[in-house]
């Protein structure tokens, strides 16, 4: 899903347990490839953690709100509280190991 304001952010924090945001930007390359692996990482081992996409492009006002200035940018959110953010260089294999154990303890 695309998020397309501050606001939907803030309801997603009030209504949803847990919820991850991937920021990037169609003219970025390595936004690009890390897109769909990122994706498959969450649906694979944490489904239970919606995914949300911001475009930079269109919407760099979200990101900037935010404090993310670099694509691609990613951020975890864990019973409504930030857990996870990371940006630029996004190791798979750090996301995987960063979430495992906080998933399992909460699903």
């Amino acid at each position: 899903m695309r998020i397309q304001s501050l606001t939907e952010i803030e309801k997603l924090r009030k209504q949803e347990v847990s919820f991850c945001i991937y920021f990037s930007s169609p003219n970025c390359g390595v936004c690009q490839v890390l897109k769909p692996k990122i994706m498959s990482l969450m649906k694979d081992y944490y489904p239970e953690i919606q995914t949300y996409k911001v475009d930079v492009a269109v919407y760099p006002e979200i990101a900037a709100q935010m404090g993310f200035y670099t694509n691609p940018s990613f951020i975890v959110y864990l019973n409504g509280q930030e857990y996870l953010r990371r940006s630029r260089s996004i190791s798979l294999q750090e996301l995987y190991e960063s979430l495992a154990r906080p998933y399992k303890l909460m699903f």
